[in-house]
């Protein structure tokens, strides 16, 4: 089959409801390439989401030379390592939930093979009265995952980059005025996705005030 002719079909015919049920963080990721035009559809995805006065103003570099991906690696592990530590110590207290246990494996995995991520797509938005347009770039980001989600790609979110965000801006040749808010790892999935686990909405959902909550 042609790849053009795929790529444009793959991922059209996932529920929207589905979708959204079932996009969870996917942090363990096979070293496959991804091809580029792929990269190109969920980032086309992104640029649907509402963004104030339409201004539109993300940005987004993805990074697949294996040499800037172990660049970017590097530093990630080291503002990792320091966000990590007092996490892992209270994981060593044998009443530690086991969920959170496996979301920090799950973290701690990344971290160690984000070299290996064949995608590692930044997103940047230009910035408005010096601020960074977050209400605009965030729900670009979230169509973004979606959009990994219906094409069959493993993808998460994590800001932690930041933390060297002006040097690894500089590195990705991002002007001052529109920095990085984002790293999102992107690949073909070791695991599956599947609907993480969440509170019933009855707890969350009120009726006219909070506190007053219903259920049907």
């Amino acid at each position: 089959m042609n790849e053009e002719i795929d790529i444009q079909s793959i991922g059209e015919t996932l529920p929207l409801l589905e979708g959204l049920r079932t996009t969870r963080a996917i942090r363990r990721l096979k070293p496959d390439p991804v091809p580029l035009a792929l990269v190109r559809k969920v980032c086309e995805a992104a640029t649907f989401a509402p963004s104030g006065g339409n201004r539109q103003p993300w940005q987004f570099i993805a990074l697949t030379d294996p040499e800037r991906r172990a660049w970017i690696a590097e530093r990630y592990r080291k503002a990792f390592d320091t966000y990590i530590r007092p996490a892992v110590e209270a994981a060593k207290d044998p009443g530690f939930p086991e969920k959170k246990r496996r979301m920090q494996r799950a973290a701690i995995h990344l971290a160690e093979h984000l070299h290996e991520a064949p995608v590692q797509l930044f997103v940047a938005g230009w910035t408005r009265r010096g601020e960074p347009q977050a209400q605009s770039l965030f729900p670009a980001i979230q169509n973004l995952l979606l959009a990994c989600r219906a094409v069959g790609l493993g993808a998460c979110l994590t800001t932690i980059h930041r933390a060297y965000g002006e040097e690894i801006d500089r590195y990705l040749g991002l002007p001052e005025k529109c920095p990085s808010i984002a790293l999102i790892p992107i690949g073909w999935p070791l695991g599956k996705y599947g609907q993480p686990p969440r509170a019933s909405i009855d707890e969350c959902f009120h009726d006219d005030r909070f506190g007053d909550t219903s259920s049907t």
